[in-house]
């Protein structure tokens, strides 16, 4: 099963309010997320990363470049406490390598790395973990929002020596220049983005020491909350993913985490989810992997899931994917 952990909800509000200027709704784009508009009015409402591509998913069918625009709208105050943090280090180096030590709060599903080969300085995403389906969608939306920060950083457009990806050119390649203004190489060892290593020592005009001190601390705390979280809702997943022929419901998951039920119901709560929409979540991984992977029939893969009949799981993975499980097979 493909890993999942907590992520803000700030890639989910960009598609939306990219797709609300075209008169989409956002029911359209949350479909099967589990997302509410609800959710979407709590500043601190944190989802799991699966959700995250759901919505991106239903963007990118909508939209195959989407990845490409979405990065570009992420500047560097959208990351909160991080944005403020990197604005105030003392030089670029500084603040690259501050990112780097927070991939929860900057929210990336790569592992990000300084490459210096003495002459450039490769910042390179790689180690991708999440769907495949959506390998180009958060290679683009990365490479586009990492190099938006760069120049947001700098007060102007970082100058790039190459970029290179890990897949195939795109049929909408001409679409990458508006974005890397440098040579561009597909079907790469990894994602990637080199500049000339002078700027790595180059001063930040915003830099402020006493705030950077303060916004890193806070950075600190932030990201011990997160990863503990993170921890917290890795084990609830796998008791759960264990158990979904036969689900132990509220007061039985929290007797397996040595809690009380009101203790985990509160700690949901917390993360924007619940126990059912957990459960439902895990379910609907399941069932998409065992209809691409399986054939086995759809009353066998219901049963599985915990399901008493077939006519309720299909109803349920109508409500979390909008079609009939045979459809989806198909």
């Amino acid at each position: 099963m493909l890993h999942s952990h907590l992520t803000t909800l700030n890639a989910v509000s960009l598609i939306l309010n990219t797709f609300k200027a075209e008169g989409l709704s956002s029911e359209a784009l949350l479909n099967g997320s589990g997302i509410s508009a609800a959710d979407l009015n709590r500043a601190d409402t944190r989802i799991t990363t699966n959700q995250e591509m759901q919505v991106c998913a239903n963007a990118v069918a909508l939209k195959h470049d989407i990845g490409l625009e979405l990065g570009r709208r992420m500047h560097v105050s959208c990351y909160g406490i991080l944005g403020y943090a990197l604005l105030t280090c003392a030089t670029f180096g500084d603040a690259l390598r501050l990112a780097i030590r927070y991939p929860a709060l900057l929210g990336t599903l790569f592992e990000l790395s300084l490459e210096d080969d003495g002459e450039r300085v490769w910042f390179v995403a790689a180690d991708y973990r999440e769907s495949p389906a959506m390998a180009v969608f958060n290679a683009e939306f990365c490479l586009v929002s990492l190099k938006v920060i760069c120049d947001d950083l700098l007060g102007h457009p970082l100058p790039l020596l190459a970029t290179r990806f890990e897949h195939a050119a795109p049929d909408y390649r001409d679409s990458y220049a508006e974005h890397f203004n440098a040579p561009l190489h597909f079907t790469a060892k990894d994602n990637a983005f080199a500049f000339d290593r002078h700027w790595l020592d180059q001063p930040l005009p915003l830099a402020d020491a006493i705030t950077h001190q303060a916004m890193a601390e806070r950075c600190r705390k932030q990201n011990l909350e997160f990863t503990g979280r993170q921890a917290w809702l890795g084990r609830i997943r796998q008791l759960l993913s264990a158990q979904l022929n036969a689900a132990p419901g509220l007061e039985g998951l929290a007797q397996q985490m040595k809690c009380s039920p009101r203790t985990l119901r509160r700690h949901l709560k917390d993360m924007g989810s619940s126990y059912q929409e957990l459960l439902d979540e895990l379910r609907f991984e399941r069932a998409k992997q065992m209809l691409c992977e399986d054939q086995l029939p759809i009353y066998r893969i219901a049963e599985s899931l915990g399901f008493s009949e077939t006519a309720s799981f299909r109803h349920a993975f109508v409500r979390w994917s909008g079609v009939a499980p045979s459809q989806f097979r198909a």
